[in-house]
């Protein structure tokens, strides 16, 4: 039996790779759900950054439907 080193080095490498990609992304997407506050009286609390709701449920939104197409795609390759 020969393995094949250097293909077994790139699988490593890219699931590596989309590992800490999916990670990055749904940690942005959660970081965009908690930074949509609303101030009160039209002061802000201090405590974090702040987005507007449109904004931070954008953001959140792109981030989780990537993290969606990568985790379909992934799911698509094994099942092909």
């Amino acid at each position: 039996m020969k393995i094949d080193w250097a293909a077994l080095g790139l699988v490593s490498v890219v699931s590596l790779a989309i590992g800490v990609v999916v990670v990055v992304l749904f940690a942005l997407g959660t970081v965009g759900l908690a930074a949509r506050r609303t101030t009160v009286g039209g002061r802000h609390d201090g405590q974090g950054p702040t987005l507007g709701r449109t904004t931070g449920s954008a953001i959140a939104g792109v981030c989780f439907a990537a993290c969606a197409a990568i985790l379909l795609y992934g799911l698509y390759l094994i099942a092909a």
